[in-house]
């Protein structure tokens, strides 16, 4: 794993820059948040990585921050969020303003972003939120900022939420009954795993 990069811009044409690392050219691609930052051609440079080995390529994803590379590793734990999505998300706002969005469930900024339905939109909402916490250096909100929601039923406000993500409502029952086998499961977690078993 490629975790960190320090050496030389060469090249700047976005998405991609090329940093020479010891001699060694590393091309990388960015979120358009980073470029803005990006010093010219020929000054040092530290980036923080994440490496990508498929089939057919061996892709290295560039950050400004620490916490950038967080929010994108989680980002494309999302169901439907692959790496260029995740890019085009953390192009179309910076990472403190995702972070907003997600703590404030608001999801009509997010479909603005090319690529991201309403759909999308929502599950990264649902799914985001259980993690946004984990993630080293989140800003946490105060209480007082935090929207209050506490579900009489876990089972049907899950049921809810699926329907709010464009699921029939027989579809979303049956998905939530299959994972609601322990009482201790909350709204979140029974919405997370009856995502998964409706992708499946």
């Amino acid at each position: 794993m490629i975790g960190q990069l320090r050496g030389v811009l060469l090249d700047k044409r976005a998405p991609w820059l090329l940093l020479d690392v010891a001699g060694v050219g590393y091309e990388v691609e960015a979120p358009m948040t980073v470029f803005y930052q990006l010093p010219e051609p020929g000054a040092e440079l530290v980036l923080f990585t994440h490496f990508v080995v498929r089939e057919d390529a061996q892709l290295l994803y560039g950050f400004s921050s620490r916490f950038e590379r967080e929010l994108f590793r989680a980002l494309i734990k999302v169901n439907g969020v692959g790496p260029k999505m995740a890019l085009a998300i953390l192009s179309g706002m910076e990472a403190e303003r995702l972070v907003r969005c997600i703590e404030l469930q608001d999801s009509s900024t997010l479909v603005k972003i090319p690529g991201v339905g309403k759909k999308t939109a929502e599950r990264l909402l649902i799914e985001m939120s259980d993690r946004l916490g984990k993630l080293d250096g989140a800003p946490v909100m105060s209480p007082g900022q935090r929207p209050v929601s506490l579900p009489a039923d876990a089972v049907s406000d899950a049921v809810a939420a699926l329907e709010s993500l464009g699921y029939r409502l027989k579809d979303a029952q049956a998905a939530v009954a299959r994972v609601a086998d322990a009482d201790s499961l909350s709204s979140e977690m029974l919405i997370r795993q009856a995502l998964k078993s409706l992708a499946r």
